[in-house]
């Protein structure tokens, strides 16, 4: 039986809502998902019991030792996580080359035991490398991974992040730096994580972008513009033309919600960002 003290921050739809709700993410080729690390404050199995509430068929950013449990609450995970994957120290810098080859193999098996579709990867700071040595030593250390990759048929993302605002020097922070990459390992089985949110305080142009590349992206994330928080009318994007656009390049992946709440209803903001992303 589902925890009913969820009530208070998702309130129970109606058969009616329940139903119209239902139609616009059938009639969608993509599902929805959220990250956990927005949502820490509530227990993993409460957010499961929300995400089966709302429609959310998702919980991402997790590693090996969270997916049965959401299993159990018949969820899956977008885009998998793991401890020894590091934002700042990533595969940019052949130091790191040794510990992220020994550790992404066997968490791609795992997630392909799963189901698990995608495994996230990071570029990591730049300490001074340009964009064109950057590249090179991602491709390389991406090389043995994407062999695995496609061994398991479980997608390796790059996450495309603003190193203007949240995360200074991380190399990965321009569209066309990651279909860059993405056109030098020429592998069905890497792509890019379009992070809405950072690309628009990056760089801007989102819906145009989408259409350009979007068959280098296997993922999308949203957040508000400014500020990181609710996806609703007090921010500058315009998400439901965004989600259209998504739509019509046939898009079947997935839209993980990952903005950090900051109304006390946390999961009222969760349900609203998955309803402006419904279309």
């Amino acid at each position: 039986m589902r925890n009913m003290s969820l009530a208070a921050g998702a309130m129970l739809l109606s058969k009616e809502q329940l139903m119209s709700r239902d139609e616009g993410i059938l009639d969608q080729n993509y599902g929805h998902s959220v990250c956990r690390w927005c949502f820490n404050g509530i227990k993993l199995e409460e957010l499961c019991e929300a995400a089966q509430q709302i429609g959310i068929k998702s919980i991402e950013i997790i590693g090996p030792d969270d997916w049965d449990v959401i299993a159990n609450y018949d969820l899956t995970c977008a885009m998998g996580n793991a401890p020894f994957i590091s934002l700042r120290e990533g595969i940019n810098n052949p130091a790191n080359h040794a510990k992220l080859q020994a550790g992404y193999p066997d968490l791609l098996r795992k997630a392909a035991d799963k189901g698990i579709p995608n495994i996230i990867v990071f570029s990591g700071d730049r300490n001074g490398l340009s964009d064109e040595e950057g590249l090179e030593n991602c491709a390389v250390g991406l090389e043995p991974l994407v062999k695995v990759a496609e061994e398991t048929g479980v997608m390796l993302s790059m996450e495309l992040l603003n190193s203007k605002v949240n995360h200074p020097d991380y190399q990965c922070d321009r569209t066309e730096w990651g279909v860059a990459l993405v056109e030098k390992i020429g592998s069905p089985q890497f792509k890019l994580l379009y992070d809405i949110y950072h690309m628009q305080v990056m760089e801007g142009d989102v819906i145009a972008t989408i259409q350009k590349y979007n068959d280098h992206i296997c993922h999308y994330h949203t957040a508000g513009v400014p500020g990181r928080n609710e996806i609703d009318d007090s921010q500058e994007l315009n998400y439901p033309a965004i989600m259209n656009a998504i739509q019509e390049t046939g898009y079947k992946g997935w839209v993980g919600q990952e903005f950090i709440p900051k109304r006390e209803d946390k999961l009222a903001s969760l349900r609203q960002g998955v309803e402006i992303c419904t279309i």
